[in-house]
């Protein structure tokens, strides 16, 4: 697992250094995601210019969870390469048996393995690097979980992803 880490890792260290001229909007992004839940794989498809879609695999303690969301997009503060985005979505997933700690501190002790659902939203900021294919995003992600709960938990997420024209 580390190794494939690392080789991540190297991979986007490379294409963050490839060039790439006029990269001021995209409409296909994959990249990896790392939450306050899950860390994986991420990929955005904008269906217009300011609406996206994206999907994220993510992997937690004994578990897998798959979350869509839909979001809005605008120019953030004047600057064109920065984007504001907000949105909605759901996810589902299962975990196994634990102890899993929320940010809101309360601890939930799974005794066997248990299905995850419920539904999420977004609100963040992305930044297209100029003349690289590479976007940054930095956000906070608030999630009801229905099928173990209910209860409320806020997270945040960082994700790097390679854009595609």
């Amino acid at each position: 697992m580390k190794n494939t880490t690392y080789s991540l890792l190297i991979a986007f260290a490379f294409l963050f250094f490839a060039k790439r001229s006029n990269a001021q909007d995209y409409q296909v992004a994959a990249g990896l995601k790392f939450g306050g839940y899950e860390n994986g794989i991420s990929g955005k498809y904008f269906m217009d210019k300011n609406i996206a879609l994206e999907g994220l695999l993510g992997f937690r303690q004994g578990g897998v969870v798959f979350t869509g969301l839909y979001e809005i997009h605008q120019e953030a503060f004047n600057v064109p390469a920065l984007k504001f985005y907000y949105g909605f979505g759901g996810h589902i997933g299962s975990v196994g048996s634990g102890t899993y700690r929320t940010f809101s501190g309360n601890d939930y002790i799974y005794t066997k393995p248990q299905l995850l659902l419920g539904g999420d939203g977004v609100i963040g900021l992305e930044y297209l690097i100029p003349e690289s294919p590479i976007a940054v995003s930095l956000d906070l992600n608030p999630r009801v979980e229905l099928a173990t709960g209910p209860f409320f938990d806020l997270a945040p997420g960082l994700g790097i992803k390679y854009v595609f024209k």
